[in-house]
């Protein structure tokens, strides 16, 4: 079974980056992957204000990264960038903890002027560890909502997150044009 680690770089459990993640990652059980959720929460500020590289959540957290066939980052839009906790943290990972893993990262933000943060601020940080960015996807607060049944409001905007959900989780199958169809259950 291939393994997907999200990460949350939300230091919010209410956030709608928080909530996305969620949902990506139940769409990719129901596709028979194994998921584990992470977040830059599970990492006390004084190990990642110290910078202690040695705390055992850091190396379990690396662990869990390492061991993953893909990953998901995902983080809100704060001052053009994603959040400062998330860089913290990264900080304090090997400078290769992604080699050779497809990343889909994820962003939420208040406004289409933030979508530019995706492109020139996670993508940046994820090369520089090493993983392979795929397309990734921007959401506007106004794309989310947390209360309906509907996560995602936008018609457009949750089929066009169903393809890319689905061609970051064929590229981990191995099929390398073809995404696996989502809705339908992944061949072991």
């Amino acid at each position: 079974m291939k393994y997907i680690v999200i990460f949350s770089g939300s230091p919010s459990a209410l956030s709608r980056t928080e909530q996305m993640l969620y949902y990506l990652g139940r769409r990719a059980e129901q596709q028979g992957f194994a998921v584990k959720h992470l977040s830059v929460k599970d990492v006390e500020a004084e190990v990642l204000l110290s910078a202690n590289f040695n705390h055992d959540k850091i190396k379990a957290i690396a662990t869990e990264l390492e061991a993953a066939d893909g990953v998901i980052i995902g983080s809100p839009v704060y001052k053009a960038s994603y959040s400062g906790v998330l860089k913290a943290l990264f900080d304090l990972l090997p400078p290769d903890i992604l080699k050779d893993t497809y990343v889909l990262p994820v962003m939420t933000g208040g406004s289409t002027s933030h979508l530019l943060a995706l492109e020139y601020a996670l993508k940046p940080l994820i090369a520089t560890v090493k993983g392979h960015n795929l397309k990734g996807l921007y959401f506007q607060d106004s794309d989310i909502d947390k209360t309906a049944d509907k996560l995602i409001v936008n018609e457009n905007l949750r089929q066009r997150t169903e393809r890319q959900l689905a061609y970051f989780l064929g590229k981990i199958q191995g099929h390398q044009d073809e995404p696996i169809k989502v809705g339908h259950r992944a061949k072991p």
